[in-house]
């Protein structure tokens, strides 16, 4: 592959490459590259959100560099504060540690591991061992004044919130990985910008080639407003069930299903424009929802999430969603799945019951004159989280049994056969009496 080839797919979807001509003579000089991503296993869930910066990774792999990824074990124990307005707790050295193994295997998920194209590190290795007077150097090299450019602590420093000194050392631990690895580039989101560039500068002062900064950008959760987070429950986990995965990619918002295409799959910009005008949004929402569940159901997912997988998966994508149901694939298991999840979905969509619900049992003593309080039998089912709850849920029309919406919230219910309870569109959870 040509270098203007090359650089032209590493640029589809990328927000900021800080300098564009130096990666492009990184590649054209023609050695293996670096390519460094740093994390702090401050949780050890890996979402779509995460999958931006590895699949643009996979790429460089795909391209024959390699990736150092660089667990953050010593870093963890300060906290990154890059785009809060507080500071973030630090972990313990076993914390880190523990969510780290979970990671890597979930990191596994997308980016390629052989020895050549993959190596994992943890930033104790050089941190644990630097004595006072080298900390001492790298603090020098970056003024207090150019901390205070950084968005975050701006922000609390105009707010008058309290930014601890050791909060000033993280993107300067961060800087000092790249001198450890001599990385060539360093990957991250955009709101780690002022971090990779504190990188390159630390660089420079060790007397290395600068890294270049390629920066992602941040994908938006299933509000549509804040970026793609566990914390505010808007996000799709990487091994999330594929019936789960596909429902939340039909729900993503109308107007972000566009950054979804471009930073999730390798269509090309016509292909999805032609989705929308043939499928409309529903038809192109289902392709998304195809294209990326059928991707994560496999081990690792496929180096290019494109026309070619999509027909491998047993579609059409000139049909644009519209095919009922997969044709000849090269997955069958996959498509199996896949098949499975959409068929559910389209159920409950309808206003079905689908038939794979989880089955609760109930003891015998939890009935009173032979019946139960409908808050109580919710919340036993696990569908909420105190009879209060229910309550609330039953006066806003949230349940139903049965198919039938809950109105009274004081009603008796007998269990002398299975019920079928729910909770929204898609929760359900089938009940029937102990034996």
């Amino acid at each position: 592959m040509t270098v203007d080839r090359a650089l032209t797919e590493l640029k589809r979807g990328a927000a900021e490459i800080t300098p564009e001509e130096e990666l492009r003579e990184k590649l054209a000089s023609g050695r293996k590259l670096i390519i460094k991503l740093g994390a702090d296993p401050t949780r050890p869930d890996l979402h779509l959100g995460h999958a931006v910066v590895l699949r643009k990774m996979r790429q460089f792999q795909e391209l024959g560099h390699k990736i150092v990824l660089i667990i953050g074990d010593f870093t963890g124990m300060i906290g990154d504060p890059s785009g809060r307005n507080k500071t973030r707790p630090p972990l313990t050295l076993e914390e880190t540690r523990t969510n780290a193994q979970t990671y890597v295997a979930q990191v596994g998920k997308i980016l390629r591991q052989e020895p050549d194209v993959f190596e994992l590190r943890y930033n104790s290795e050089w941190l644990g061992q630097l004595r006072f007077q080298e900390v001492i150097k790298l603090a020098s090299q970056i003024t207090v004044a150019q901390m205070l450019e950084r968005e975050d602590f701006k922000a609390r420093y105009t707010a008058g919130t309290p930014i601890s000194l050791h909060e000033f050392l993280y993107p300067l631990a961060q800087a000092y990985d790249s001198v450890a690895i001599q990385a060539d580039v360093e990957m991250g989101g955009t709101d780690q910008k002022f971090n990779l560039l504190v990188g390159r500068e630390i660089q420079r002062a060790y007397g290395q080639e600068e890294q270049v900064a390629f920066l992602m950008p941040i994908l938006p959760g299933l509000d549509g407003k804040e970026k793609m987070s566990k914390s505010l429950d808007n996000y799709i986990g990487v091994n999330e069930d594929p019936t789960s995965m596909f429902k939340k990619l039909m729900r993503v918002p109308d107007h972000v299903l566009h950054e979804y295409f471009t930073l999730l799959t390798d269509l090309e910009a016509a292909e999805v424009q032609q989705l929308l005008e043939t499928g409309g949004m529903v038809g192109a929402h289902r392709v998304l929802a195809r294209l990326v569940t059928g991707a994560y159901v496999l081990e690792r997912i496929p180096a290019r999430m494109d026309r070619a997988f999509y027909e491998a998966l047993g579609y059409d994508l000139e049909a644009a969603g519209r095919d009922p149901a997969p044709k000849a694939s090269q997955y069958p298991e996959v498509s199996e799945r896949l098949a499975h999840a959409e068929a559910r979905y389209d159920a409950v969509a309808k206003g079905g019951i689908p038939e794979d619900i989880p089955l609760v049992e109930v003891a015998p003593e939890e009935l009173k004159d032979g019946a139960i309080w409908v808050c109580r039998l919710f919340t036993l089912a696990g569908l909420t989280r105190s009879n209060g709850e229910a309550r609330r849920l039953i006066q806003n029309r949230g349940l139903r049994v049965d198919g039938a919406v809950v109105t009274d919230p004081n009603q008796q219910l007998t269990l002398e056969r299975p019920l079928v309870l729910q909770r929204g569109k898609d929760r359900f959870v089938r009940v029937q009496l102990r034996a």
